[in-house]
């Protein structure tokens, strides 16, 4: 009688607590490493249209121009794969950090740094740079997760000099709890404005069975226009006919998998489901993943025999071009401040702030991301400072900024 009373409660206690399934299907549940498993999780909501199943979702009355104009007979290509090619490897890397115990570091922004993110951000020394060994000069994505605060930082033509500070043309942080959204009109480290992890083709989603994401693809030729979730566009092309960022195509039901390989049909069903996202301009109906010596490259090459004609384009709703972009306003700080502006090195110093209207917040530089519309930090400053307070929605960005002199 005692056995079973005493099995009876460890079975109760099991079902208050969360399984170990569940964990795993959180950010706190993703391994720790470069190409890691994140054990079931999928970045940002079951609402995200990256996680939306789209498989019933009407075809756009648009969709045949728009196959046409891409080429009806050009082939599906996986941008990723085993091994090397020319020295590099094939698809864009990542990595999985915990900022409880990787260093946070600014970066240096070039080309589109009013567009982008400020820093600080967790990147790590030995950070993989897509095209590592020999990244060349393409475009140099760095990709990092963080397991403890759940952000996703991304940064576009990334370098490491020899003294090890990073710097890139352009950078984007996401909040991987919320449905964000870069400001209208802005890029990110990929040229629709789209998070680039998401859309990525993984090993250890195919290898658990299935992809709950829709994926990343790229086409030559894209129109001065985007739909949701893309927020930029990167063409002079008015043509109707040209796809938007952010079009998806999705593979046909009728379409028959199973003469396919079995990792290939794991592949192919997420397309069914979830489709593939434009996000920029490159080779035609290329779609993304990540460097895996896992990879078949023998099995993910029959995908190649898949023509555009396999694929419709999901009804794409409101296209935004230069004459219609959504306008409104941009957040509002009612203060940021430092509790202490005048202290000796090594003091620790609060920073407090209120908003309200963003979406995300940053504090730059040595904080990076927070949350909340208010709340506050502590910083230990060795030398004098000003800190930036960064508020961003939709709209635009607010800032504000209070500086700390260290004597």
């Amino acid at each position: 009688m005692f056995r079973r009373i005493f099995i009876a409660v460890l079975i109760s206690l099991a079902l208050l607590l969360p399984s170990s399934a569940t964990f795993a299907q959180t950010c706190a549940g993703m391994s720790l490493g470069q190409l890691s498993s994140l054990n079931g999780f999928v970045p940002f909501p079951s609402s995200s249209l990256w996680n939306t199943d789209i498989s019933t979702a009407p075809v756009d009355p648009n969709s045949a121009n728009i196959i046409n104009f891409i080429g009806s007979t050009v082939t599906l290509h996986p941008d990723f794969g085993a091994g090397t090619f020319h020295n590099q490897t094939i698809g864009i890397p990542y990595q999985v950090v915990d900022t409880a115990t990787q260093p946070m570091v600014n970066v240096a922004l070039g080309t589109f740094a009013s567009e982008s993110d400020p820093g600080a951000m967790p990147i790590p020394s030995n950070a993989l740079i897509e095209g590592y060994p020999k990244p060349g000069n393409g475009d140099r994505h760095v990709l990092v997760l963080d397991r403890g605060r759940c952000w996703l930082y991304e940064l576009y033509h990334a370098a490491e000099s020899k003294s090890g500070a990073w710097s890139a043309d352009s950078s984007a942080i996401w909040d991987m709890t919320i449905n964000e959204q870069r400001p209208y009109t802005w890029t990110s480290a990929d040229a629709a404005g789209l998070p680039i992890f998401v859309g990525l083709a993984r090993y250890d989603e195919v290898a658990a069975g299935a992809i709950n994401h829709a994926l990343r693809y790229t086409v030559p030729s894209t129109q001065r226009a985007f739909v949701a979730p893309a927020s930029h566009w990167a063409s002079t092309l008015t043509n109707p006919s040209a796809p938007p960022m952010g079009t998806r195509l999705r593979l046909k039901a009728s379409f028959d998998i199973s003469g396919f390989p079995a990792d290939d049909q794991v592949i192919l069903t997420a397309l069914k489901k979830y489709g593939m996202i434009l996000a920029d301009n490159g080779s035609a109906i290329f779609i993304s993943g990540a460097p895996d010596n896992r990879w078949n490259n023998s099995d993910l090459n029959q995908l190649k025999t898949i023509t555009a004609s396999s694929f419709e384009v999901v009804q794409m709703g409101t296209i935004y071009t230069d004459s219609n972009v959504p306008t409104g306003p941009s957040p509002t700080i009612s203060s940021f401040t430092a509790n202490a502006t005048s202290v000796t090195s090594g003091t620790p110093v609060t920073l407090s702030w209120s908003e309200s209207g963003a979406i995300y917040n940053i504090i730059s530089p040595t904080v990076g991301p927070v949350r909340g519309a208010s709340g506050s930090v502590t910083v230990v400053p060795t030398a004098t400072t000003t800190y930036t307070f960064y508020a961003t929605n939709q709209y635009g960005r607010t800032t504000q900024s209070v500086t700390v002199t260290v004597h």
